[in-house]
């Protein structure tokens, strides 16, 4: 990895302009799972958005205990801590706005086919560029808080390291030159300020809109599973509160993101 690429929280505060000081960074060399750190100790409210990247992490998360694939250098992981208003309930839509955000962020970089699957990944033209892994912090008397996880492919991963049926591009390829990551987080993180400020006062309604014309599979045929069986339709789109829409032949059904899965129907 070059040295001029290395996570450098000067440079990140730099590229951040005048929102630097809504951000606490902790940029590491190497730890376990980021969001797992954040989730696990998560550091005083002190006002600011607490941010956590690595260089390596040796048990980097995504969805359904899968393991996230990023080389150094080749990605750029990090967890951000995002503290609800106290005694205010957890918000549904979460995970559809952190990938808006990062939508959003790449396609201000110039990526063309930005699209978004339900309920937690990026792709581009049909091959993932991103992952979203979104896990409530424990109350504990502690102000209800969210840890958001998010992992940008800035090269494309090797194939033989992709689950089965995966296919995946990287910034690098998308843009035909890979960015700076520091500037990229910076970036992304600007994305995500904007966009929870305005979630914290309207929910996931107020981008429905923008949630849906990024759609992926939009009135496409999709299957869900990790329910207690297969549940086969088309995909209408969804709710104020994220949950996905499904067309069935027993009629629309809404299905709530937890531990299920979305893939196109062969």
């Amino acid at each position: 990895m070059p040295a001029t690429d290395r996570l450098d929280p000067a440079l990140i505060a730099a590229a951040l302009e005048d929102r630097a000081s809504r951000f606490a960074l902790d940029i590491r060399a190497a730890c376990d799972s980021t969001n797992s750190e954040l989730r696990d100790h998560p550091p005083v409210d002190d006002g600011r958005i607490h941010v956590l990247a690595c260089e390596v992490q040796s048990e980097g998360r995504g969805r359904r205990g899968r393991r996230w694939v990023a080389p150094p250098g080749a990605g750029l992981t990090f967890s951000l801590l995002w503290r609800f208003d106290a005694g205010a309930p957890v918000p549904g839509g979460l995970s559809l706005v952190a990938g808006l955000a990062v939508a959003r962020c790449l396609e201000r970089l110039g990526v063309e086919g930005v699209q978004l699957k339900w309920p937690n990944d990026v792709l581009v033209l049909g091959r993932k560029i991103a992952g979203i892994l979104v896990e409530l912090v424990p109350g504990r008397g502690r102000t209800p808080a969210a840890v958001v996880g998010i992992g940008i492919n800035v090269q494309a991963p090797d194939r033989s390291e992709l689950p089965p049926g995966v296919e995946a591009c990287g910034l690098a390829e998308a843009l035909g030159d890979a960015p700076g990551r520091n500037a990229l987080l910076a970036a992304t993180l600007r994305e995500f300020e904007a966009l929870f400020d305005v979630y914290a006062a309207a929910g996931f309604a107020a981008f429905r809109q923008a949630w849906l014309q990024r759609n992926a599979h939009a009135g496409l045929p999709v299957v869900i599973t990790g329910e207690a069986q297969e549940l086969a339709g088309t995909c209408v789109g969804v709710d104020d509160d994220g949950a996905l829409l499904l067309a069935t032949e027993h009629g629309e059904r809404r299905v709530l993101a937890g531990e299920v899965s979305l893939r196109p129907l062969a």
